[in-house]
């Protein structure tokens, strides 16, 4: 690409952080003034809203907008980060996988305005700091964050895409359900799948999310970095 536009829209590989992907940006390109408009989890692929030079001002509006994620979630084990990069909290066996229709129910029972506690190993901050970054130093002194943050979230739109299946998780039987969601921003969908898993009475967890919408822009329009020089 001889010349970036203000906004550029990358698809985020998984296994590194948002700032990786800015990082790595800097170093392809020869520029400096990058920022994103939203954190993608180590975990988590998909679409990432970049500011280049004075697009970087633009960035404060575009944080705001609705998103769209496809998330896998994992029925049967609860983890301490909400997702697979988490020690397992709690597990429970599944001699069968739960009904689809009750999936089905639970899920549209998330449509709506929800008060749901944050995960202890998010970026939202508290008092100035990352919420991942107490958490990590707590590990550190082998303590445990005992009193999480709880944010309001909206959620739009929610539809399972795949009814649940079995998967085998280090020698375990688990159930995967496949759920896209449509959110406000300051919505997190560890904090769903988690509020999800009490509706049908099961320890849940994030096991994979993509993030292919944020307002009009459409994962189908972005670049891997490698596309990006």
């Amino acid at each position: 690409m001889s010349e970036l536009p203000e906004i550029l829209l990358v698809d985020k590989p998984k296994g590194i952080t948002s700032f990786d992907v800015i990082r790595k940006l800097r170093r392809q390109t020869g520029l400096k003034k990058f920022g994103h408009a939203g954190t993608l989890d180590p975990l988590a692929t998909g679409l990432m809203l970049v500011g280049v030079g004075k697009g970087t001002k633009l960035l404060t509006n575009l944080i705001k907008l609705d998103k769209e994620y496809i998330a896998e979630i994992l029925l049967g084990e609860s983890r301490t980060t909400g997702d697979m990069e988490g020690e397992v909290v709690e597990a429970k066996v599944i001699k069968t996988l739960p009904d689809n229709f009750v999936l089905e129910r639970a899920v549209l029972g998330l449509v709506g305005t929800l008060s749901l506690t944050v995960s202890a190993y998010s970026a939202i901050k508290v008092d100035g700091k990352a919420m991942y970054k107490r958490a990590r130093e707590a590990e550190d002194r082998k303590e445990v964050i005992s009193e999480l943050p709880v944010r309001e979230m909206r959620v739009y739109e929610a539809e399972i895409l795949k009814p649940v299946s079995e998967i085998m998780v280090e020698g375990e039987k688990r159930g995967l359900l496949v759920v896209r969601f449509k959110v406000a921003s300051g919505t997190y969908i560890r904090s769903l799948a988690e509020e999800l898993g009490k509706m049908i009475g099961l320890p849940a967890t994030l096991y994979n999310l993509r993030r292919t919408k944020v307002g009009e822009y459409n994962i189908k329009e972005a670049l891997s970095l490698e596309e990006i020089k």
